[in-house]
């Protein structure tokens, strides 16, 4: 080794380098945590029913079809949230449902959406993304509460059975279906759809 870089060497471990080194390497890592323990937090506290129901284009809308459906009150007493539904529970595709409502948040922003007759001119738009976002996913947000395994089709209605079975028994399987196919309204009100007269 040349004397240049013994030099280098001593120069760069000399103690006060190596305490300055280690602070700063503490300091990166307590504001690591700081962040991600704040990132966590934020994307929690922005999966809850109260933070969803926060503004009142939600909360005159949408929360009160909410309310009526079997997602809200049932002879079970599971409920589930906005985000049950709307947001994956894996971490990846969390992050990235999220990075896209933040771009919803311009409707609030804009007003395009401020009033209710908005909301409803806007709602078959807002449905269709959100039916078609399932469809893409094969309904992963559905098939975190229900399974076929875990049906009882002996104390479901006969027209539930009959549509069912033979999905939970793979005859409709690769034909593309999902659930959302057939449980368009399940928690909110079907939007209008335009008609030529």
């Amino acid at each position: 080794m040349s004397s240049f870089m013994r030099a280098l060497w001593r120069w760069y471990f000399r103690p006060s380098v190596v305490v300055g080194q280690g602070i700063l390497l503490t300091l990166g890592l307590a504001a690591g945590i700081v962040f991600w323990g704040g990132f966590h937090t934020a994307m929690e506290a922005t999966n809850t029913l109260e933070f969803c129901v926060s503004c009142h284009e939600m909360r005159d809308t949408v929360y009160v079809e909410y309310q009526e459906s079997v997602h809200f009150q049932n002879p079970s007493g599971v409920r589930a949230v906005c985000a049950d539904c709307h947001v994956p529970h894996d971490w990846g595709p969390k992050v990235v449902r999220k990075i896209q409502a933040s771009g919803e948040l311009w409707g609030k922003l804009t007003g395009t959406i401020g009033t209710p007759e908005q909301f409803e001119a806007k709602r078959l738009e807002l449905a269709t993304h959100v039916w078609e976002t399932m469809a893409a996913t094969d309904s992963r947000e559905c098939r975190n509460c229900h399974s076929f395994e875990a049906m009882d089709f002996e104390h479901q209605t006969q027209r539930a059975r009959d549509k069912m079975q033979p999905v939970a028994t793979g005859e409709y399987l690769g034909d593309g279906s999902t659930c959302i196919d057939c449980h368009k309204g399940i928690a909110h009100k079907l939007p209008q759809v335009p008609r030529d007269d």
